[in-house]
């Protein structure tokens, strides 16, 4: 290690870059999962087997930028969404939010909003199938848990989280594949029969 004479460290650009990389890995670990549902359900849609898609968040565009092609410099969420994905499998309506959380222990319930419990809570009295997929990023475990389990912890439980134990003994791991990715749709099989 290299000391400037007031005793600062010199810091070289390949420490600065390694600090970055971990920083922007960080911040992308929800979008990496979601890109790995994304792919999965384009699995799906390529073998003909559902139609599932990322639903778009509604956002307001206030200004744009034309000097370099059309760039949005302004916009904001017109309203809240209600949850990541919907579609359509075996004449089933799915409808589900994907989570992520780097808490080893357990999943916090303040990643659900009270307009998605509200949500779910109506596709599930129309007979839709609706669920969490839940990444616990620092186990490398990602779990199907119905909504059913997640509304009752949200609505009726002291807690402010769903310990990992109880994600184990209600959910499904889902092993991690090469195509699909995430075959979430096999524990759906399991909830249809």
């Amino acid at each position: 290690m290299i000391k400037y004479p007031n005793g600062s460290e010199f810091v070289t650009k390949q420490k600065t870059v390694k600090k970055h990389r971990h920083l922007a890995s960080a911040s992308n670990r929800g979008m990496a999962f979601e890109d790995a549902i994304n792919k999965s359900n384009e699995f799906y849609i390529e073998r003909d087997v559902a139609v599932i898609t990322k639903r778009p968040t509604p956002i307001n565009v206030v200004k744009v930028d034309y000097t370099k092609k059309a760039k949005i410099t302004s916009a904001y969420f017109e309203k809240q969404s209600t949850t990541d994905y919907n579609g359509v499998y075996k004449g089933y309506y799915l409808d589900f939010e994907a989570k992520s959380t780097k808490i080893k222990t357990s999943f916090p319930l303040n990643n659900i909003t009270p307009h998605q419990i509200k949500h779910l809570e109506r596709v599930i009295r129309h007979k839709g199938i609706a669920f969490f997929l839940i990444e616990f990023a620092s186990l490398h475990e990602v779990y199907y848990l119905n909504a059913k389990c997640v509304i009752d912890y949200y609505k009726h439980e002291k807690r402010k989280s769903i310990p990992l134990s109880d994600v184990r003994k209600y959910g499904h791991l889902i092993k991690r594949g090469f195509c699909p990715i995430y075959h979430y749709l096999e524990f759906v099989d399991k909830y249809i029969k």
